[in-house]
């Protein structure tokens, strides 16, 4: 029976993917230490350290489906050793003499290390495919609503006019970024590590660095430069930037939750037959998956912290800050994984409202156009001092609750700067909106540029590669 909130069967569907559980389940977990302790087997065989024969078994046995994991586990439970075990199992599926080269010269974390950055890159595949795809769905509707005005808005409330396409680009450009940063992490990230107990490869004498070069070249990670069990930055840094994509995804999940707000109203979040907002509120359509988008940035943030905790190893290596990893990493990307599925459905299925967003654009009465008015008045009479003018028509207009036309009409400064006409074309929003809509094109076009949008190409690459 599960117990962890990603693996119940009530929610794990609302707290991460089926393909990304996958990635980090303990069938594929424990494969991916088969597959280490195979390819050390298979390269020190070619460096004379252990028998030919011996190595082909050990690669041919170590797959998940010849160990029984219940006994391993039971092991576990025992000899209280996370790995013994599986090693012990795969010695004895290799049978006599063959079994007595299984993990040959390496240590635990040694395997575990590997097998976790064998685990990442797999998980990393799934990442990059999906947040291009969210890329490419925030480029869509970018290009769609260029020039659609709504309101925007600083420290919560109206300030001056912008395109919902303009908002839009701003995460555009971010998600780009952070897929850049992926992209330059990998070379980093997806190392491995087979070097001995204290990392001076003492165990396999003088071709230890040969062996160890050759066994992640045949898993296809890079190998380090030196022995990394009491550097954790690569993890770390990985994780970090998870923690930067999921941030960008809730900002995204909380702007749009604020938007779906029954008074603000210019948006809303797909709404399938059957969908319920309330156990006891029939009319309530929420905005679940806007907040499903925002909320799990808090777990993946503690794990940022945590990952960055575990960089304070002990000595060469310790179990103290290690084990936070097995949590953390496993975590994150499942969590990830759901809020990337969330946005991708969001984004492909958004309501917008462009009705409403022109009715908010007229909700204070014109007093949104006051650093255009301004503007045209610091020609006749100074910024400064226009700024000082405007202002005190704002606050008569706020403070009687009148049109800000209307006052600004009475004010002799302004009627002597600005014919009625002028006045009239300068208080219309939708005439202001900067370079808004030139600006989307050119973010679009970027991320075109980039090669990130171009979601079906580098899956086939990934594929074939």
């Amino acid at each position: 029976m599960a117990s962890h909130i990603i693996d119940m069967l009530m929610t794990r569907n609302v707290f991460g993917t089926e393909e990304m559980r996958n990635v980090w389940s303990e069938e594929n977990r424990t494969q991916k230490h088969l597959d280490v302790e195979a390819a050390l087997a298979l390269s020190e065989a070619e460096e004379r350290l252990i028998p030919e024969d011996a190595a082909k078994v050990i690669s041919e046995k170590a797959k998940v489906e010849f160990l029984n994991l219940e006994e391993i586990a039971v092991e576990v439970q025992k000899v209280r050793h996370a790995l013994t075990p599986t090693v012990n199992a795969l010695q004895n599926v290799c049978g006599p003499g063959y079994g007595e080269y299984v993990h040959y010269g390496v240590t635990t974390q040694d395997v575990i290390d590997t097998g976790v950055i064998l685990q990442l890159k797999e998980a990393h595949q799934v990442i990059v495919r999906e947040l291009q795809e969210v890329a490419s769905e925030l480029a869509r509707l970018a290009r769609e609503h260029r020039e659609t005005p709504m309101a925007g808005r600083t420290h919560g409330v109206q300030g001056i006019p912008t395109t919902f396409g303009f908002k839009l680009s701003v995460l555009l450009n971010e998600v780009i970024r952070h897929l850049d940063r992926l992209r330059e992490s990998e070379a980093r990230v997806f190392t491995g590590v087979l070097s001995g107990a204290v990392g001076t490869f003492a165990s396999f004498g003088p071709l230890g660095q040969a062996v160890e070069r050759r066994s992640l070249e045949m898993l296809g990670l890079a190998a380090p430069d030196i022995c990394w069990h009491s550097s954790r930055d690569r993890v770390a840094e990985y994780i970090s930037i998870l923690g930067m994509i999921s941030a960008t995804l809730a900002k995204m999940g909380n702007e749009f939750y604020n938007l779906m707000r029954t008074e603000i109203d210019e948006l809303e979040e797909p709404f399938t037959d059957g969908k319920v907002g309330s156990s006891t509120m029939p009319h309530k359509r929420n905005p679940s998956a806007f907040e499903s988008l925002a909320s799990l940035a808090k777990p993946i943030r503690y794990n940022v912290a945590m990952a960055q905790e575990s960089m304070i190893v002990e000595h060469e290596r310790e179990l103290m800050a290690w084990r936070g990893e097995w949590i953390l990493v496993s975590e994150s990307c499942i969590y990830l994984s759901f809020q990337l599925s969330t946005a991708k459905a969001v984004l492909s299925g958004l309501v917008v409202k462009p009705t409403s967003m022109e009715k908010n654009l007229n909700l204070m009465g014109g007093l949104m156009m006051s650093e255009r008015v301004m503007f045209a008045l610091g020609e006749p009479l100074g910024k400064q001092t226009a700024h000082h003018v405007v202002y005190e028509i704002c606050m008569k207009a706020v403070e009687e609750g009148r049109p800000f036309r209307d006052v600004l009409l009475e004010n002799e400064q302004v009627r002597e700067a600005i014919a009625i006409e002028e006045l009239e074309h300068l208080l219309d929003p939708m005439t202001y909106l900067g370079s808004a809509p030139l600006i989307v094109d050119q973010v679009v076009e970027k991320a075109e540029q980039s090669g990130w949008l171009e979601v079906k190409q580098q899956s086939d690459e990934t594929v074939h590669n």
